[in-house]
């Protein structure tokens, strides 16, 4: 129900809504078989491969030994790989090579990278130079047979009604994507929207970034679903 099997797609939202937790609850389920914000099952459990290009490599480690705390798990255990390149450009081809080399060889179930303005030196509004980005992961995705999540940034002012008209640059992110997850805050309220190209969707959550213990800080979803 949260992400379509082997699908690429698009985690966005405006800054500070918690996408780059979601992505990491996303990878920590993934590598350890356990249920993504407590509610959906993974069919597809397998190694996760992670380029986090905004948060030094100790935050990224802290938030994943976080999550894997909640379940009860030590994270040295789950086959998390993390990317620690000084830069990934993902509109150079010898970078491009490097990525395919590397999930040639690890063989992930999912290839997270966050966040895409990170990522290269394009013009986001370029259809042509945005397209030719997302037909590179697309090929990924087909030739492994891995899912592809992106986090990319809404624009501040986007639209209210269409979250997919939000995401900022190109009209081709929201084209591209066989599941997006896009995320807003509503007051004190995290609210995750879910969309699928070929399959029906799930009411909108309310989730909740838990940091009582601030060693097993985790993303979690509400029993009821958010009223929009």
């Amino acid at each position: 129900g949260l992400w379509v099997h082997s699908g690429v797609g698009i985690i966005g939202g405006a800054p500070k809504s918690a996408k780059s937790w979601l992505a990491l609850e996303m990878g920590v389920a993934v590598a350890s078989a356990t249920p993504c914000l407590g509610r959906f099952p993974v069919e597809k459990a397998g190694s996760v491969l992670l380029y986090a290009a905004e948060d030094a490599p100790s935050i990224v480690r802290s938030r994943l030994e976080g999550l894997a705390s909640h379940r009860g798990l030590k994270l040295e255990a789950l086959p998390i790989q993390v990317i620690t390149a000084e830069s990934l450009r993902l509109d150079v081809e010898e970078d491009q090579n490097r990525l395919k080399r590397t999930v040639e060889a690890l063989r992930p179930a999912l290839l997270i990278l966050d966040p895409f303005v990170r990522l290269h030196h394009i013009d986001e509004n370029s259809a042509g130079e945005v397209s030719r980005i997302l037909a590179y992961l697309r090929s990924l995705q087909r030739a492994f047979d891995l899912a592809v999540a992106l986090v990319h940034h809404a624009r501040k002012n986007g639209s209210a009604t269409s979250p997919g008209q939000s995401l900022r640059g190109s009209t081709d992110f929201h084209a591209w994507g066989d599941t997006n997850l896009y995320m807003h805050r509503r007051g004190t309220d995290l609210i995750l929207t879910i969309e699928h190209r070929c399959a029906p969707a799930p009411d909108p959550l309310v989730l909740q970034l838990c940091n009582q213990d601030p060693e097993a800080v985790h993303l979690k979803s509400l029993d009821h679903p958010s009223e929009i």
